[in-house]
């Protein structure tokens, strides 16, 4: 805790930590709440699927011009209008759900509420840039992953609990709610929040749709983002499936949770250390070991097996998603910091939607086990490709030189 106590204690931090949890957790709601609610209302899972995945996908692209306005224009100038948007895309899904809308209006809500969710979580990254710097940054991204996992966690138990209680329209209103009260709360705390740039470094003229993945380094960190999203996705799906396959389908929530709760210790653990081995020998090593920690998955063939499995790669994947975090904070300017945690954000949410959907098909055409297949696979290759091509993710001096100093305690 002595190497948390002093980030934790940044003066202010907590004015925008708190509100920016209650924003974030119905983030973490959306993708399964979409599924949910046009299941139930539909009563197919075919269209429930597509309704998902159209959220999922047009969040991702959608994000990093969101958090390119923010690098522009300041983060609470773009999370107002953005906020209400959302609200209306999203009670306008509910109201199509309940009244027993065609499909395709249903996956066209879906996507409009998938592309205007508010980007809360990149700029509470970016705000931690912006105050801090070298190992302590570190340690505030380490914070992040386990806000993250503590998210990911709850927003589950909270949906289901809600949708089985009373109805999956009734949790995305308590979603509507909080996102709304999280965000408006988060945008009015101008603590630490980076000021607007009227013009980005890394966007420097209209039309340049790729914006700060056009910058050297930042294109290769996604693919390796969009890996480890790909290991959510097919463990989401093989979980479930084995669990089933092995009669103890109620046991899936728990194997997932060990999965879980072993990230969040991985992540704690990770930050607490001052690291003297570079950021970029630590990603291709993290992406090897979370390749061979995933292939056991594979061999998990009883329940007893699948926990230790699922633990193993859940703690670590955590510190990998850390150092790909504290690597692009010295890839990218300053004025487009939060435009890049999009992008990674965004991969990870891709890369979610490919590994479900690989592992899908594999569980229907081979077995449970086939499922586990995708996330050794996918992260092998990114691990070839990072350390392959790792001195492309050595930070540029011009750009650590914009780093704002870290303010003084007290």
């Amino acid at each position: 805790m002595k190497s948390y106590l002093p980030v934790l204690a940044t003066p202010g931090a907590w004015r925008f930590l708190l509100p920016a949890l209650v924003a974030r957790l119905p983030f973490a709601m959306t993708q399964l709440g979409v599924l949910l609610l046009v299941e139930w209302s539909t009563g197919a899972y075919g269209p429930a699927g597509v309704a998902a995945a159209a959220a999922a996908v047009s969040q991702a692209l959608a994000g990093p011009r969101f958090g390119r306005l923010a690098d522009r224009h300041g983060q609470a100038r773009v999370l107002v209008p953005q906020v209400a948007a959302h609200a209306l895309a999203l009670g306008g899904l509910v109201a199509l759900a309940a009244a027993h809308a065609a499909v395709p209006l249903l996956v066209a809500a879906a996507a409009l509420t998938g592309a205007s969710a508010p980007q809360v979580g990149a700029m509470v990254r970016a705000r931690w840039a912006h105050r801090l710097s070298g190992p302590e940054l570190n340690t505030a991204f380490a914070v992040e992953s386990v806000t993250d996992e503590l998210t990911f966690t709850l927003a589950p138990v909270v949906l289901v609990a809600l949708s089985t209680s009373y109805s999956p329209v009734v949790a995305l209103l308590v979603a509507l709610v909080l996102v709304v009260t999280g965000t408006l709360t988060f945008a009015a705390v101008r603590t630490a929040a980076p000021p607007g740039s009227a013009r980005s470094a890394a966007s420097p003229g209209p039309g340049r749709a790729a914006g700060v993945l056009r910058l050297r380094g930042v294109a290769l960190l996604a693919t390796a983002f969009l890996a480890m999203g790909s290991v959510f996705g097919s463990l989401q799906v093989g979980i479930t499936s084995l669990t089933e396959a092995l009669g103890t389908a109620a046991s899936a929530g728990p194997v997932y949770g060990a999965f879980s709760g072993a990230s969040l210790a991985g992540g704690l653990l990770y930050g607490a250390v001052r690291w003297r081995v570079p950021a970029t020998v630590r990603l291709g090593c993290g992406l090897v070991l979370l390749a061979a920690a995933t292939s056991a998955l594979v061999l998990a063939g009883s329940l007893p097996l699948l926990y230790g499995a699922a633990a193993l790669a859940g703690l670590v994947i955590a510190p990998v998603v850390i150092t790909g975090y504290t690597i692009i904070d010295g890839l990218v300017p300053a004025t487009a910091r939060t435009e890049a945690f999009t992008w990674l954000n965004g991969a990870i949410g891709l890369g979610i939607a490919v590994g479900s959907s690989a592992a899908g098909q594999l569980v229907d055409r081979f077995g449970p086990s086939l499922a586990f297949v995708v996330p050794p696979l996918i992260t092998g290759l990114a691990a070839a490709l990072v350390l392959a091509r790792r001195r492309a993710l050595l930070p540029r001096p011009a750009v650590t030189s914009e780093r704002v100093p870290a303010l003084p305690r007290g």
